[in-house]
């Protein structure tokens, strides 16, 4: 009898165990505090389960994009039964209740822990965000007007901007110290940024002793009315982000147009914004090089045809968004298809247009379209010409608001170091201060799309003057917080000016900046000369000469591709060009000699003007004794050339701050 006992229980026991091993293993406890989906939740999700449920991926159907396709869940049914976390599919599958099922497939199981977190956000109701999607945000297109919110009290702002940091400040609890540099610092800020040159001790020495109180609006008025010099400064911006070259590939052959002339011209006369992207677009005599695009030579893909470049390069330039992969594919990096790519590319094409679906025919005829065609339509029977009118005029319509905003978010980096939306080539990003955002674009169109009055509005602003708070930590992953304006490095063209301004050395035109070649190339000065219609009478900046090593080192673009922004890190080819490169030693040596022949000049005076041109100071004592060691009693060519080189390699000389 003890003995049918003692097996029965054995054969209980096996049984008992063959009953857990069929139920799987059991579920982590639910999580008990509360729950983040932000700080806990999202990342679990983001990291485990986007791959392969979201972004145009949807394994067994189920997408994870929004609260409610997480709730619709998959071919299987419901995902999540809210508040029931341990009869939610979710929790079974993430658990491997079901181990031919077990999610996620790949990879490492989710850690009890992880699966606890998940279960409790279930539990506590599965809150969401208002608006979050792990899928590709896309940002409103209308405009929006905020109200300017009121001065808090104990600042008197009377700047839009400062009243909308003001609130930001408040909101976010970020706290932003109001304490503006001091007038060399912002001379000098202000001056490179708006015009891209080095002030005068004269000017410096004019703006501190200026006993006005609004001297900081009359500088900066000053400034913006300096015409040729603006438009000698805005040239390099507007030559990059439009591929306007002087020289180089594409010319052959009539393969490429340049548009120095009417763009000079455009800039010279502060054309409006929403005009000047018109006659980009449907141009007129001497603007048709930008949707003409580069006709490379040998084979290419379909993704680079002509008109799929003047696709490309409008969304990327006025609208802030990338096409590029979705002119060879449904795009991996955003919300834009193959269709629409092409749909764009139709309206600069001279005959209907195939899609090619990664380098294949898919003998299917694009449509005619803008990318938001809510906004208008395109008549695909019209000529072509006619086409790009309807693009043009459809692009600046007030309803479009993204078209003002982008370029407001580009001019906001180009004077802070940083957007309110980054990348600034992807609008849809969220930006860190939508209300500033939405004003700023909306004030550009009540003003009749002048940048300059954009410009004025940031450079008169107490944000504008804020001391610098350094430069941006690539390393740095958390969410931006503004409390200043980062410090620039000097762009290329700004260094060769300042150099020029320190030496004395200016560049000299030489045949092929006078003088079209037979490819189309060069005669970029008389095609100025001629745009504004007078002889220039100025020293010609560096912006207007050819490409040089320097210049090239220091990040000038080949303007091959659209950059709506250089890179602002230092690289081992600068440190070298800097160091040992040809362009900048003879350019230092003929200022030194230019100096040196100076006559009348003494070591003291030679140093005190060399600090005043290259920092707006005068050098502390040690810097003088250091300075005069260098130059020599009398100063040689060769010791005012080491002089002039340990300058300018100075942060001081080579940074915005």
């Amino acid at each position: 009898m003890k003995s049918f006992i003692w097996i029965m229980s054995i054969a209980a026991g096996f049984l008992m165990t063959a009953a857990v091993n069929a139920a799987g293993p059991e579920l982590p406890a639910s999580a008990t505090g509360r729950v983040d989906f932000e700080a806990q939740i999202k990342p679990i999700l983001q990291a485990r389960c986007l791959s392969c449920h979201g972004r145009g991926k949807l394994k067994g159907g189920l997408s994870i994009e929004t609260r409610e396709t997480l709730l619709r869940g998959g071919e299987t049914g419901p995902a999540m039964a809210v508040g029931k976390s341990a009869e939610s599919l979710l929790i079974q599958l993430a658990a491997g209740i079901e181990p031919d099922r077990k999610m996620p497939a790949k990879g490492e199981p989710l850690s009890s822990e992880q699966i606890g977190l998940i279960r409790g956000w279930i539990d506590q109701g599965a809150k969401w965000p208002e608006g979050f999607t792990f899928g590709f945000r896309k940002a409103p297109i209308a405009p929006r007007t905020p109200t300017i919110p009121v001065s808090p009290a104990g600042l008197d702002l009377e700047n839009p901007i400062d009243r909308f940091l003001a609130e930001y400040s408040e909101k976010n609890k970020v706290a932003i110290e109001w304490r503006q540099v001091d007038s060399r610092t912002f001379a000098r800020r202000a001056s490179l940024d708006l015009i891209g040159l080095l002030p005068t001790p004269e000017q410096i020495d004019a703006f501190e002793k200026d006993p006005r109180p609004d001297k900081t609006e009359q500088l900066v008025r000053k400034l913006l009315s300096e015409r040729e010099a603006y438009a000698d400064h805005w040239l390099s911006f507007w030559n990059d982000a439009l591929r306007n070259a002087y020289k180089g590939t594409g010319f052959i052959d009539g393969g490429r147009k340049t548009i120095t002339k009417w763009l000079y011209q455009a800039l010279y006369d502060n054309m409006p914004y929403d005009r000047f992207v018109r006659e980009l677009i449907d141009p007129p005599p001497g603007a048709e090089g930008f949707t003409k695009g580069i006709v490379w030579r040998g084979v290419v893909n379909a993704s680079q045809a002509p008109p799929v470049q003047a696709a490309q390069n409008v969304t990327q330039v006025f609208m802030g968004t990338n096409l590029k992969c979705a002119s060879c594919h449904d795009s991996f990096v955003n919300h834009w298809k193959l269709t629409d790519a092409y749909a764009l590319a139709s309206v600069f094409s001279e005959k209907p247009l195939e899609l090619h679906r990664c380098e294949k025919p898919t003998g299917q005829t694009s449509a005619v379209a803008f990318i938001y065609p809510e906004l208008g339509k395109i008549d695909a029977a019209a000529p072509r010409k006619e086409r790009m009118k309807q693009l043009s005029e459809i692009l600046v319509k007030p309803e479009n608001g993204r078209f003002s905003r982008t370029i407001v978010n580009r001019l906001w980096a180009h004077m802070m170091g940083r957007g309110i939306v980054e990348p600034l080539d992807d609008l849809d990003q969220v930006p860190w201060e939508q209300d500033l955002l939405d004003w700023l674009a909306s004030d550009l169109v009540a003003h009749g799309h002048d940048l300059k009055h954009t410009l004025e509005l940031i450079a008169t602003s107490r944000a504008y003057r804020l001391a610098s708070v350094g430069v941006p930590d690539p390393s740095d992953r958390g969410p931006y917080v503004f409390k200043g304006p980062f410090t620039k490095r000097m762009m290329a063209e700004q260094y060769g000016d300042a150099l020029s301004a320190l030496t004395g050395i200016w560049p000299e035109p030489n045949g092929d900046m006078l003088k079209v070649d037979g490819r189309g190339q060069g005669g970029q000065i008389s095609a100025i000369r001629q745009g504004v219609g007078h002889e220039k009478e100025s020293v010609f900046r560096a912006a207007l000469a050819f490409d040089d090593p320097l210049l090239v080192a220091l990040g000038r673009s080949s303007r091959e591709q659209v950059v709506t922004r250089r890179d602002g890190v230092a690289t081992t080819l600068q440190a070298l060009e800097l160091t040992n490169g040809i362009t900048l030693d003879n350019k230092l040596r003929s200022g030194a000699e230019r100096w040196v022949a100076r006559s009348g000049i003494d070591p003291e005076s030679l140093v005190r003007q060399l600090w005043l041109i290259a920092f707006g100071r005068i050098p502390a004592d040690a810097e003088r004794a250091a300075a005069l060691e260098l130059s020599g009693r009398p100063a040689t060519v060769e010791g005012v050339q080491d002089l002039l080189w340990s300058m300018t390699m100075l942060p001081e000389f080579q940074l915005i701050p």
